[in-house]
């Protein structure tokens, strides 16, 4: 059966034609539809960590130079924040991930392995260590905290009194060298604020300040080294900082932060979804083609000889969903193979910043994005089957699929919660599958739909748009078993 409806899809040649169309319209607005950037070059290349993550290392470092093992101890009495709210206007904020506390770093360079024991404006104290790692400990705003380096391996410590301490985690450190900048940091990421009941978002530059006391060092190399300042980083573009050192009490001033680099409002360039800006062209062609597959033979008449010649109704349905899904995902396929590497390239040469994307991310997003279209077709062919008409079908799929897309992700209108909210239970759901960006818990940021978070895993989006197809071809079974053809 399915090789009768391929022969009477292939031999209407504007079927076909169209496919390719698909196609080709995947692949060329792929490549020549990236946009310019502002930066170019080597310009907009950000650090990466030691696992080769894009990373944000920037933050004021009070340091000495620390060899072999030892401890590292410190009272963070206050950690206050204001944000940038206009040039030259500051004024006092909760910046939820603002930082002040111990670290060891390998090296100054940005990148570069490092442990930290630290107190956050809301977050609580966090070991944290290599920009991904993040452990939480007690629920403290001020307090004790210590550092205790081992050869390669790093515990943290938390106290409230500076008596009865908590361990919070301890760390290893591939490679860790002999000797490491240690001593005390403050940093302070973006601020941001989602106003209430659209999806507009404000930033701007925080900076916090830090005091620290009673600050002891321990140390096998030994110690009584002068404490050197250093913005690692300049501070990520935020105001410089600073630090004053006054009877055993340092006050610290930075900002930047010290974590993986994200795609939010704070974060920099555009995502691998950017190459395949054809995709929805490619849809709306496909699904009308799919659709006049099924509803030509009902506008001719041929429909009865079809079902003369099988008169297992749901065999002929089943056929024609193949046929049309396989031609979809052929098309697809070959669109996206083109758009997705070599999209890339015309991006970065345009001076826009992508982030790494790992080759089995590139052959999800490449086969996935095929997929969602196979799957489309097949939603059109049953909604054609059910409705009979081919611009009912060809409607119900642009505003099951593209009108949602459009009000969360291309030009997000609505309301961040119900942007979500759409790309979960809607059949759009399923472009899921060209997340490439990852959502970290110990970075502050927004993270929706029009930045590239969307808020089912890749393969569960797929489920939603296949729930639905589903319950179309169940319909459309139901209409074709009850109906006269």
């Amino acid at each position: 059966m399915i090789a009768a409806e391929w022969i009477k899809f292939r031999t209407v040649r504007g079927w076909v034609l169209a496919v390719l169309i698909a196609a080709v319209a995947i692949g060329v607005l792929g490549v020549v539809g990236g946009g310019q950037g502002s930066c170019y070059g080597n310009s907009c290349t950000l650090p990466t960590g030691p696992g080769g993550e894009p990373v944000s290392d920037s933050f004021y470092f009070v340091r000495q130079a620390l060899t072999g093992n030892g401890t590292i101890t410190a009272r963070v009495t206050s950690l206050t924040s204001v944000a940038n709210s206009a040039p030259r206007t500051t004024r006092q904020v909760i910046e939820p991930w603002a930082k002040a506390g111990l670290i060891l770093k390998a090296s100054l360079k940005q990148g570069s392995p490092y442990a930290a024991i630290m107190i956050t404006g809301t977050q609580g104290i966090r070991l944290q260590d290599d920009f991904t790692g993040d452990t939480a400990g007690p629920a403290l705003r001020a307090g004790w905290l210590r550092l205790v380096r081992d050869g390669a391996m790093v515990t943290g410590y938390a106290s409230p009194d500076g008596r009865r301490w908590t361990k919070v985690g301890s760390v290893t450190l591939p490679g860790l060298p002999q000797t490491v900048q240690g001593g005390l940091f403050v940093t302070s990421p973006q601020y941001t604020q989602t106003a209430v009941g659209v999806s507009q978002i404000f930033g701007s530059l925080s900076q916090s300040t830090a005091a620290f006391s009673h600050v002891t060092l321990t140390w096998q190399g030994g110690v009584g080294h002068a404490w050197a300042g250093t913005d690692v980083g300049g501070g990520g573009g935020g105001p410089p900082g600073g630090y004053r050192a006054v009877g055993g009490t340092f006050t610290i001033t930075g900002s930047g932060d010290i974590a993986p680099s994200t795609n939010g409002p704070s974060g920099l360039g555009v995502t691998i979804g950017q190459t395949l800006v054809g995709t929805f062209v490619a849809l709306i062609i496909l699904a009308v083609v799919a659709a006049m597959f099924m509803t030509a033979e009902y506008r001719r008449g041929l429909i009865r000889v079809t079902l003369a010649a099988c008169p297992r109704r749901g065999r002929v349905l089943a056929a024609k969903a193949c046929v049309a899904g396989l031609a979809a995902f052929a098309a697809g396929l070959a669109g996206t193979a083109v758009a997705v590497p070599f999209g890339e390239r015309a991006l970065r040469s345009h001076g826009v910043y992508l982030p790494p994307v790992s080759l089995l991310a590139q052959v999800r997003v490449v086969t996935g994005t095929a997929a969602v279209l196979a799957v489309c077709a097949v939603l059109a062919v049953a909604i054609a089957a059910f409705a009979r008409r081919g611009v009912y079908a060809v409607a119900a799929v642009v505003g099951l699929i593209v009108v949602p897309y459009v009000l969360a992700v291309t030009i997000p209108v609505v309301p961040l919660n119900l942007a979500d909210w759409l790309m979960r239970v809607t059949p759009a759901a399923a472009f899921a599958l060209q997340q490439t960006v990852i959502q970290y818990p110990q970075v502050d940021d927004v993270y929706a739909p029009a930045y590239g978070y969307f808020p089912l895993a890749p393969w569960a989006g797929l489920g939603v748009l296949c729930a639905w197809t589903a319950l179309a071809l169940a319909l459309a079974y139901l209409a074709l078993e009850r109906r006269d053809a």
